[in-house]
């Protein structure tokens, strides 16, 4: 009996120590409802790169309120690379006093009571892609820190990773996040180095499918070690991917180069394709000051809601005639968007006969049947009706620009 009573107790024993085990297993996932619509919002980097301080976050804030920004639909306030200070004597990051003397938690609210919300950056390696301290051995500190800030977004590079696997760095710092207990949007800034598409879903609400993008419609920065794309290059990159799109988890080709240097028409196709392939919606440009033109594109709110259309299906490139490209884009209710990019340096002619074009999305399975079901045509660049689809579409698009139609089932 004393070695039954024995094997009993050792047996509970067990049982207990697995038990605590099982207390340190790990959540890898994000959090859930978020970004169930692609991201809208503003990011540092590709205006300002390290020059930023608080006075600077505080006016974009002030000036996404007064510009109308925020009611056409932009959030979120991110504040890129080059924030950081030292790590205490405990490892917990502070950010640079003389850039952020009155600390993020009072930038935090400052933004807040736009109501906006704050994003961060951050790094899976041991520095960031500039130089500052990287989340490496302190992604579950850094969670924290970032939830007592009240940060709503996080930005999360893959400079200085070496050794490193994505899947399981992204998979840390999304524990990290759980943990701290305050949800954040997790963007995966991997490059698609990884594939993150494959496994982000379940870990981030977008991932980065490509390397940097640069204020350029169709061109290639070199910088030595590493190049940048223009528009065009980065749009290429997006195809056999739009599989891996939907609510709550995005494929992200990089942030809007609106206002940073492209002609207005350039612009306009860079902002379309955008909203076309359901891209988050980063504006990149100086809030502060941009032209009547910039803003005209960044607010177009028939645009933008092509972009946040809830069905979530990313468009696609139907057809393509020598430097004329036609994109396609299911929208709920039964709706569709088709846009014609021309890419060339002359003049295109469009002639889109709608009753010879019977489209089947192969992934939506949405039917466009110009044959049984009358649409009508809305430009929404013009905001001019264009007709319905009884007869063929014709018109002209000018060198590096768009034509963009919402198609709308007659009742």
């Amino acid at each position: 009996m004393k070695r039954i009573k024995l094997l009993v107790a050792a047996l509970c024993l067990a049982g207990s120590v697995y038990s605590q085990g099982n207390n340190y297993t790990q959540d890898y996932t994000k959090y859930q409802g978020l970004a169930l619509t692609p991201p809208m919002g503003w990011n540092s980097w590709n205006k300002f790169a390290c020059n930023v301080d608080e006075n600077l976050i505080k006016q974009v804030a002030d000036a996404m309120v007064s510009t109308g920004m925020k009611d056409a639909g932009y959030t979120y306030i991110n504040i890129d690379d080059c924030w950081h200070g030292d790590r205490d004597s405990l490892g917990f990051i502070h950010p640079d006093a003389k850039r952020f003397p009155s600390g993020m938690k009072a930038l935090a609210d400052y933004v807040h009571a736009k109501g906006l919300k704050l994003g961060i950056y951050s790094d899976a390696g041991s520095e960031t892609c500039g130089g500052r301290p990287g989340s490496r051995g302190y992604e579950f500190q850094d969670a924290l820190t970032y939830a007592k800030w009240g940060i709503d977004y996080l930005k999360y590079d893959w400079c200085n990773t070496e050794g490193l696997h994505g899947e399981g760095a992204y998979k840390t710092i999304a524990a990290a996040l759980k943990k701290a207990g305050r949800p954040m949007v997790l963007s995966i800034c991997e490059w698609g180095t990884d594939q993150p598409w494959k496994w982000g879903p379940q870990v981030g609400h977008l991932w980065r499918t490509t390397g940097d993008i640069y204020n350029c419609f169709d061109c290639i920065k070199d910088n030595g070690s590493w190049h940048a794309n223009g528009v065009m290059k980065i749009l290429d990159m997006q195809k056999g991917l739009r599989q891996y799109a939907g609510p709550g988890h995005w494929n992200d080709p990089d942030m809007l180069e609106v206002g940073n240097g492209m002609v207005t028409n350039e612009d306009r196709a860079h902002f379309t394709l955008w909203c076309m392939i359901a891209a988050p919606l980063i504006a990149g440009n100086d809030l502060r000051s941009m032209s009547p033109q910039t803003a005209a594109i960044l607010k177009n709110k028939e645009v933008i809601a092509l972009d946040q259309d809830s069905l979530g299906v990313q468009g696609y490139q139907y057809a393509v005639k020598d430097s004329l490209e036609t994109w396609l884009k299911p929208l709920k209710g039964g709706d569709w968007a088709v846009c014609f990019l021309n890419r060339g340096t002359g003049v295109q002619p469009v002639n889109f006969d709608w009753k010879k074009e019977v489209i089947t999305d192969s992934l939506s399975k949405a039917i466009l049947d110009a044959q049984k079901q009358v649409y009508t045509l809305k430009n929404l660049w013009t905001g001019k009706n264009a007709g319905t689809t009884k007869s063929p579409l014709k018109g002209v698009v000018p060198a590096h620009d768009v034509l963009i139609f919402r198609l709308h089932q007659q009742r």
